[in-house]
Order: structure tokens, then C-alpha cells, then sequence
């Protein structure tokens, strides 16, 4: 059963439940509300949650563990010869679910019939042509031990996404009888209710918290994995990136100086543009636009947040860079080689991060209370004059809490760093020259089919980790400024 129509029937169910849960509440009151421990709403509604709570909860259950219990059977179906050189059990793995995927496709579009699916042979017919022909995605030539995984994964997948069909709707009927047989005057079904939504509503905040601590040890352990095939030392104070994928290591040089250096020099450029721009146009916007200019300026100036960052990375490439190299290549000054460069990047992205660093300054310079405003009038200031001796002061901490969080921002960008600064890892001061960050480097490394337990693919995490610390840092200390000043006001 589609997982698209198992929440349509178990969202009926508890609907059908809910309908029930009331009609029975008033039915045990002889139909008066007044006997009633609580609404009938609320009766209705403990129903529906029995139904629908436990059954979506076993769902997200079996659908994290199904894969997991499915590619261990199949694993061991595949024999240490059918890996070959240079592969790995997880990249035959990615195959065997790639080749499932394809056959369940072209089944499902009528170019195969299931029962060919089910008992053909790779030595026998051109499986790998009948899957590329129906459009679906190989990227190479499927084996015999590859097949029969395949055919295996389909049954096992099948066979688990039945059973969890099963055991949801039967949970989710339960569930709704469990609630009807709670359904009586007495029952104090408001209490359970709200019980039960501050259950939801603190699951809902934990998620968060959760995710940040599954992303966190997920690069630790990476990280520790990494640093046992290379030396930390080479890595935090090499000067040379320079990954090979010719062996476990090879002549890899993985220092991270380079890649440091790229994402700080980049930052810094479009903090040079984002910081000057974003803060006059806080300061016009608070302090001299009136309530007209600024009801249609800072919705079309915000508007910038909501472009996507490839837009801005294909901006960079199509229009900045060949406009940078018209000036500066050697049609020009001659210190530009090509488009992709720090420059070009770091333009684009400070014409990014200018929403962020006006509207984040733009409120904090309205948060100074009126009487100071009111009081350098009454001694004589003008309008100028308060801005730069009384507003621009009193905000400055808060200000300086918005450019580090767009510092983070930027130090975080990828699509506008890929695209408009190149992929050389360099250690130069000239803006001109191509040069690559941490984030571009993590992409690439983990881009194609890269061996999991070399050293090459392993430095994205501990690159990830680094990043993590950096930015991580940044925010606190963003965090800690503005916070000090909106205390210093409130």
C-alpha cells in the first residue's frame, strides 16, 4: 500500500473516532452537556489522538528501521568476488538499491511486467538496456550477484511495507476502541487531551535539539575515524590541499590552512560590501525614510533574503566575474586571469548578506529608547548629529551582533562560493586569483563514489567539524552581544 494512502486511512480512522468519541459522550450523559466532565470536543478528540498518535508513531518507527533491517539481509547475499578493486560493500550496496529502484519504476510505467522483474537474469537478458531504455538511472553494468540482491531487496521491501500496513491500521483501530471504551460522563477526557498535546508540543521542541545532537556526533565519530588514518598535526597546520584517491591516502596532503584562509578571505569581502551598504540603509530606514518610503523600501530590500543562493552563484558566474575580467583581466589592469575569483564571489555574496545585516541593525536601531533621541534634541543636536553621537553608540553592540551572525552566514555559503570563486586551494592576497572554502571542499569530497574508509572522503567530516566549531563560536558570541544589549533597554 502506497505510504500516501496509509495516512489518508488512518486520518480517517481517527475522523470516523472522533465522530464516535463525541456521539457516545452524549449519549452516556442522556444527552445533556451538563453532565459531562468536559466538552464533547474534547471527548472526540481523545479518540482521535489513540488513533492517529500510536499508529503515525510506529510508522516513523518501522520506516527508520525497515532500511536498516533490509540492508543487512541483503548484504550478505553479496559475495567478497563480486566487489571489486577500488569498490566497497556500501558502494555495491548503492547499486543493488539503485537497480530495486529502477525495476520497481519501469514495473509501475508497463515497460516490464513484474514477473520478468522478479526471475530475470543478468547473464541471460540485457537487464541493464531494458533499465536504461525504460529511463531509469544505472550507472553500470549489472552483475548477476547485483541482480539477485535486487530481486531480493524488492520482495523484502514489499513484503515489510505490507506488514507495516498491517500493523499501522490495526494499531490505529485499537487505538480508536481503546478511546470509545473511555468515552463515559466521568471520564476526564480534557486533562488527557491537553496531556497529550503538551506531549506533542515537547516532542516538537526536541526534535530540534535532537538533530543538532545526532549532526554533532555523526562528525565526531567521523572526525576521530579520520584523524586515525592521518596525523591532526599535518592536518590543522598543513599548507598544501591536495587530496589523491590512488590508494588508502596515497600522497594526500590535507591541510586546512589553505581552505581556511579561502573561506575567512572570502568573508571578509563580503562583509566589506554587506556591512557599509546594510547599515546605511538601517540607518536611512530608521531614522530619515518616512512611513511610506519605508513600508514599500524594506519589503523590496528584504526581498533579496528570499532569492535562492544558486541565483546568486549563477549571477556571480554569468555577470560579475566576465564584468570584473573586462576591468581587471588583461584587457584591462591585467591582475585578473579569469572570472572565478575571490572578488567575484565575495561581491555576490555581500550583495546577499545585505538584507540580513539591515534588518537585523535596522531593528536594533529602533529598539534605542525615543528619550535619548529626545534628549540630544533638547541640547541642541541635529538629526546627524544624534545618529552619530547618541543612536549609533547606544546600538553598537547590537550591530556588532548582526554583522557576526552574517559572518557566520557567509562562512557557511557554498553555491556562490562553487560557482564564482574557483576550486584552487591557494594561500595568496590577491583578491583576483581563484580560491576555494571549507564548504566548497566538503561538496567535492564527497561527490561521486568515493571509498568511505579512506582518508579522502573521511576529511569532509572533519572539515565539517571544523566549520561547525567556527561558526558555532560566531554565534554564541552574536548571541551573548545582542542579548547584553536588548537587557540593556528592556
Amino acid at each position: 500500500m502506497p505510504l500516501f494512502w496509509l495516512i489518508l486511512i488512518v486520518l480517517a480512522v481517527a475522523t470516523v473516532g472522533y465522530v464516535l468519541g463525541r456521539s457516545r459522550a452524549l449519549a452516556s450523559a442522556g444527552g445533556e452537556r451538563r453532565k459531562l466532565h468536559s466538552l464533547p470536543s474534547y471527548y472526540g478528540a481523545n479518540v482521535a489522538m489513540k488513533a492517529a498518535v500510536p499508529a503515525f508513531l510506529l510508522m516513523i518507527v518501522w520506516l527508520l528501521a525497515q532500511p536498516f533491517y533490509i540492508d543487512n539481509s541483503i548484504s550478505g547475499m553479496i559475495p567478497d568476488s563480486a566487489i571489486s578493486e577500488g569498490s566497497s560493500r556500501g558502494l555495491v550496496m548503492a547499486e543493488v538499491r539503485r537497480a530495486a529502484r529502477g525495476l520497481d519504476n519501469a514495473v509501475a510505467m508497463g515497460e516490464i511486467s513484474d514477473d520478468f522483474a522478479r526471475n530475470a537474469r543478468a547473464d541471460f537478458n540485457d537487464i541493464t538496456t531494458r533499465l536504461k531504455e525504460a529511463g531509469q538511472i544505472v550507472t553500470s553494468e549489472i552483475t548477476q550477484p547485483v541482480m539477485r540482491a535486487a530481486q531480493r531487496f524488492r520482495i523484502l521491501d514489499a513484503t515489510a511495507s505490507l506488514l507495516m500496513a498491517i500493523a499501522v491500521l490495526l494499531v490505529a483501530v485499537i487505538g480508536a476502541l481503546w478511546g470509545l471504551r473511555e468515552t463515559k460522563a466521568d471520564f476526564w477526557a480534557r486533562n488527557t487531551v491537553e496531556g497529550g498535546v503538551k506531549a506533542l508540543l515537547i516532542g516538537a521542541a526536541s526534535i530540534a535539539i535532537l538533530t543538532t545532537i545526532g549532526i554533532l556526533l555523526s562528525l565526531v565519530f567521523n572526525t576521530i575515524e579520520f584523524f586515525r588514518l592521518y596525523p591532526a598535526i599535518d592536518f590543522f597546520t598543513g599548507l598544501t590541499w591536495s587530496p589523491s584517491f590512488s590508494g588508502r591516502g596515497g600522497s594526500s596532503e590535507l591541510g586546512i590552512i589553505p581552505l581556511l584562509w579561502g573561506t575567512f578571505y572570502i568573508s571578509i569581502v563580503a562583509l566589506a560590501v554587506a556591512v557599509p551598504v546594510g547599515l546605511f540603509a538601517a540607518i536611512y530606514l530608521s531614522e530619515y525614510a518616512g512611513p511610506r518610503v519605508r513600508a514599500v523600501a524594506k519589503p523590496l530590500l528584504e526581498v533579496l533574503a528570499g532569492i535562492p543562493t544558486i541565483v546568486y552563484g549563477l549571477f556571480a558566474l554569468l555577470t560579475v566575474g566576465p564584468l570584473l575580467l573586462s576591468v581587471f583581466g588583461d584587457d584591462g589592469v591585467g591582475i585578473m586571469q579569469a572570472g572565478t575569483a575571490v572578488m567575484t564571489a565575495g561581491l555576490v555574496m555581500g550583495i546577499m548578506l545585505i538584507p540580513f545585516v539591515s534588518s537585523l541593525s535596522d531593528d536594533i536601531i529602533n529598539a534605542v529608547p525615543q528619550a535619548l533621541r529626545d534628549g540630544s534634541y533638547g541640547l541642541g543636536a541635529t538629526k546627524s548629529e544624534t545618529v552619530k553621537q547618541v543612536i549609533l553608540p547606544a546600538a553598537l553592540p547590537g550591530i556588532v551582533g548582526a554583522i557576526l551572525l552574517a559572518a557566520s552566514r557567509a562562512i557557511g555559503e557554498t553555491m556562490i562560493v562553487v560557482l564564482g570563486a574557483g576550486a584552487a586551494a591557494r594561500l595568496s592576497l590577491n583578491p583576483f586569483e581563484a580560491m576555494t572554502t571549507v564548504t566548497a571542499k566538503i561538496v567535492s569530497q564527497l561527490t561521486g563514489d568515493a571509498d568511505f574508509a579512506s582518508p579522502e572522503a573521511l576529511v569532509a567530516f572533519a572539515l565539517g567539524m571544523t566549520l561547525f566549531v567556527v561558526t558555532l563560536g560566531l554565534n554564541i558570541v552574536a548571541l551573548y552581544i545582542v542579548r547584553k544589549y536588548r537587557e540593556q533597554y528592556d
